[in-house]
């Protein structure tokens, strides 16, 4: 991913990245969590707030955790739901159904259970694939579309970016790997939260403990595999939804500036009529974490 970082930067947000915090941010007072059964597997989520819904869905290496910054800065005026996503975090590791449009389904199913429409999507990582997938099989739906930092498989220049050394992972995965992996599961996730950071540190020590803990969960690492192989399906599913047309929302493609950049716009106007591009200065891929400040001020003012 750092091969996009060269490119030359559309907006500046802050001077300087906010420091890190000493642990993992709790969630605000007030928000509840459950865990729904649906789609073939148990969804854990989290709900505060009051008004609008939006959701926010995690990646790869993190689980719901990651955006209780940003829930923070929603709840006064959006009622905020976060799910792990399946086979992450609290949420079940079923056998099956990594490929991102049964995903989908999970959040459908979420929506469904807490009795929810119209949405705003907020998402990172894995979650963007997932976000997608929902937006363009419900596009009536969603009402605005937040994209952080990660390409969606068989849209825009998708050949070109797994062209990077630094994606092997995406080929990753089966019984040897697991093996090798077991037991170091810190080990693993540590190349990600090095490698994909404009600045390590920003991914702070007690993160790192709490999210290799749980990935260190029965299952968690076979999961996470599995979404992975699953990038196939994808592309045909993708490209499936892209032949029926563009997404019609407003769409906010967010890239880290030494991560995707300014790529990241590229990706959605291949999928999307109507993108705002926007890049955060001082973050690689973990947004936030590495500029937090900034990522929620862009995210909040594009929701309002």
């Amino acid at each position: 991913m750092r091969e996009f970082a060269s490119v030359a930067i559309s907006v500046w947000l802050l001077a300087a990245p906010a420091p890190a915090p000493a642990q993992v941010p709790p969630f605000p007072a007030g928000f509840k969590t459950q865990t729904i059964s649906t789609n073939g597997a148990e969804i854990f989520v989290r709900v505060g707030g009051h008004g609008p819904a939006v959701v926010l869905l995690h990646g790869y290496g993190e689980t719901g955790d990651m955006w209780a910054p940003l829930a923070a800065r929603l709840a006064p005026d959006h009622t905020v739901i976060v799910p792990d996503l399946r086979g992450m975090g609290l949420s079940s590791h079923p056998a099956g159904g990594y490929d991102k449009k049964t995903q989908a389904g999970d959040i459908g199913g979420v929506l469904h259970a807490l009795k929810v429409d119209k949405v705003e999507l907020v998402t990172h990582d894995i979650g963007n694939m997932v976000g997608y997938a929902f937006a363009a099989e419900q596009p009536e739906r969603v009402t605005k579309f937040a994209l952080l930092d990660a390409p969606l498989p068989g849209v825009g220049p998708w050949d070109e970016i797994l062209k990077s050394p630094l994606l092997w992972h995406f080929r990753f995965g089966g019984p040897d790997m697991e093996r090798l992996v077991k037991g170091r599961e810190r080990i693993y996730l540590d190349r990600f939260w090095n490698e994909f950071s404009a600045d390590p540190k920003r991914f702070d020590e007690a993160s790192r403990r709490h999210y290799a803990r749980l990935y260190a969960l029965p299952g968690a690492m076979h999961s996470g595999f599995e979404q992975f192989k699953a990038f196939d399906r994808d592309v045909i599913d993708n490209r499936a939804f892209l032949a029926k047309g563009m997404l019609p929302m407003p769409v906010l493609a967010v890239g880290g500036e030494k991560s995707f950049g300014p790529m990241m716009a590229v990706v959605m106007r291949a999928a999307a009529s109507n993108v705002q591009e926007v890049v955060i200065p001082h973050a690689g891929h973990w947004l936030m974490e590495e500029n937090p400040a900034a990522t929620v001020s862009v995210v909040a003012d594009f929701l309002r």
